[in-house]
């Protein structure tokens, strides 16, 4: 069956493996993202070359009305929306007490209320169906904090009270919601934290790699974004139809202790 996917965020890093997991499975797939438009368009064209449809849509996650354009043109053109992937996300690195108002604000519109916004638009269109998975990308910091990440934590955290809201809503309609929790994953979003939190913890960028990063993990290793995919591909399947309301980690260990 082929189904309609919609991931935010998904012209770089997990957003984009997540899509690209989809796409090879031949469904019809709706990428999301901040980018050049030569580059996005060679990505888009690449997604489908395994035989699904590929649309992308730029809309601004931090702007209501347009993330409502996103899920209506998806459904328009592809009938429906089967499967919504919510990864969308940016990091900003400060302590509390100077942390920018501007990127607190911005933080939360686009890795929280953006996944509330994109929820609230394709939830009808699921419960018609009596069908739909929802799988909401949150991160190891949703279980556990770090200094210097106030906003990227209580949005992490608030993903998954929305994750488990949603979950308990749409339990008796064939729609499932979670979340999952990587680690450290080696993104663009990780790669420009660095520098920042070099800067914060009075450190050089290869010591917060192994000293900050990787320290967090027992297995000493980064996640890969394709490990991510594979297990958002496990959740949207038929498989996982009594899997709803919880997270999965996927930390190396991060939050076992």
């Amino acid at each position: 069956m082929t189904r309609t996917v919609v991931v935010t965020g998904s012209t770089s890093g997990i957003g984009l493996a997540i899509a690209t997991a989809f796409a090879a499975r031949a469904d019809n797939v709706v990428i999301n993202g901040f980018g050049d438009s030569a580059e996005i368009e060679v990505i888009r064209t690449s997604l489908e070359a395994a035989g699904g449809k590929v649309l992308y849509h730029p809309a601004d996650m931090t702007r209501p009305e347009e993330i409502a354009d996103l899920i209506s043109t998806a459904a328009d053109r592809f009938g429906g929306i089967d499967v919504l992937v919510n990864n969308a996300g940016i990091q900003h690195v400060a302590p509390i007490e100077t942390f920018p108002l501007d990127q607190w604000d911005r933080i939360i519109a686009i890795n929280l209320s953006s996944a509330f916004h994109t929820m609230r638009a394709a939830i009808p269109l699921m419960k018609a169906k009596s069908y739909g998975r929802i799988v909401n990308i949150a991160s190891a910091h949703a279980l556990v904090a770090s200094p210097f990440k106030s906003a990227y934590v209580a949005a992490k955290h608030g993903i998954l009270g929305l994750t488990k809201t949603g979950a308990l809503e749409l339990a008796e309609f064939g729609v499932t919601v979670n979340a999952i929790c990587p680690g450290y994953v080696m993104t663009p979003l990780v790669a420009r934290q660095i520098p920042d939190t070099a800067k914060a913890r009075g450190m050089t960028e290869a010591q917060v790699k192994t000293d900050v990063l990787l320290k967090a993990q027992p297995t000493r290793e980064f996640v890969k974004a394709e490990e991510v995919a594979a297990l958002t591909l496990y959740l949207a399947s038929d498989e996982a139809r009594q899997v709803t309301g919880t997270h999965v980690s996927i930390d190396g260990g991060w939050t076992a202790a």
